[in-house]
């Protein structure tokens, strides 16, 4: 595989901060640009991130001394400098989808952690295990754009990515509905306990707008590709909850899911056992070995001991059983800044590199 010059948007956010630490010494992209808002621009990565670095592994060397750019006001120079850009900017959403469209139109490629257009119909939503061929939906895109390489591809949101992951394999057995509480880390706000003491000792019962894409974003990864665009699937009926809690990293998910033709625990054991994706197949460099972990013990998965499993890019499930109201239950865990952000990017990329969408 050819090595990729890379830049990151955002770079001294928390996401932008996860990017930077797993592209330290990945061995196809090389970061050689960054950019972020006009009161880091000019300076030195270091210096613009000052005492905010919120990572337990440090600043990666190589980059401490790169000069920050302006994010918007530095498009054509960031899109020359680099082969493609991973984005995880702190911008209203209308700002945000100009701003990628933007650099789409400076032909240099976005992958984007941002929410802003995970709506659009030309503009896949991949979780690379699941729907790799949504890829295929970017020659529609740089129609409309006027673009011959530039795109936008968007990663889903954090609090679906432990358990879209879990359901997929089953939904040969026709999944009807699924109902899903989702417990999730100060880190998907950006947050450490540091900065968000209000957290400890407390449960907080709202996130704002997220209840509404674990809803809606899996019906999209399931959807069809129609007429250049891609189609959300009608089914199944997704109901969630959900709530902050006191943990660092890792979104953990009480689930309960109902069947057309319900299969028998061990089917579905054997199911996640057995689950590989185009990742697994063509061994890109972030992907899992093994993507679903089961967990006999009643116990886990828990966050402190299992979000790491895998560098992070795995998804831990346990305690299923069955359920009075629906047909079965179980809890599912994810690292929510790896798998759930800047890892799940990483691992898009890739695949879009290993199919050429970025040459």
């Amino acid at each position: 595989m050819k090595t990729f010059n890379v830049g990151i948007i955002g770079a001294t956010g928390m996401v932008g901060q996860r990017f930077a630490v797993l592209l330290e010494n990945h061995p196809w992209f090389h970061v050689t640009a960054l950019a972020a808002s006009g009161r880091s621009a000019g300076k030195t990565y270091e210096q613009a991130v000052g005492d905010r670095w919120k990572l337990k592994q440090p600043m990666p060397a190589s980059m401490k001394d790169l000069m920050v750019m302006d994010a918007t006001e530095d498009v054509e120079k960031m899109a020359a400098a680099v082969d493609f850009v991973f984005c995880a900017v702190d911008m209203k959403k209308e700002e945000i989808r100009a701003l990628e469209e933007r650099y789409a139109k400076a032909e240099c490629p976005v992958i984007s952690n941002n929410s802003a257009h995970r709506g659009t119909p030309d503009v896949p939503m991949i979780i690379p295990e699941i729907n790799p061929d949504h890829a295929e939906v970017i020659a529609a895109q740089r129609k409309r754009l006027g673009t011959k390489r530039g795109f936008v591809a968007v990663k889903s949101n954090c609090s679906l990515q432990s358990y879209v992951p879990a359901l997929h394999p089953l939904m040969e057995y026709g999944v009807t509905k699924a109902l899903a509480c989702t417990y999730q880390a100060i880190s998907g706000a950006g947050k450490t306990f540091e900065t968000f003491p209000e957290i400890v000792d407390n449960v907080i019962p709202f996130i704002g707008g997220e209840e509404e894409k674990s809803e809606q974003e899996p019906l999209k990864i399931w959807g069809k590709l129609e007429n250049g665009a891609i189609t959300p699937a009608k089914g199944p009926s997704i109901t969630t909850q959900c709530l902050r809690v006191p943990v660092s990293d890792g979104h953990t998910a009480a689930v309960f899911v109902s069947f057309a033709q319900k299969p028998s625990i061990e089917e579905i054991k054997q199911k996640w056992a057995d689950f590989k994706g185009v990742p697994q197949e063509l061994q890109l460099p972030s992907a899992p070995k093994q993507f679903l972990h089961y967990f006999e013990e009643d116990n886990r998965p828990q966050a402190k001991l299992d979000r790491d499993l895998e560098g992070g890019m795995a998804v831990s499930i346990g305690r299923l059983r069955e359920d009075s109201q629906y047909d079965y239950k179980f809890v599912c865990l994810s690292h929510n800044t790896i798998r759930g952000a800047a890892g799940g990017a990483v691992l898009m990329a890739e695949l879009l590199a290993a199919k050429g969408y970025l040459d």
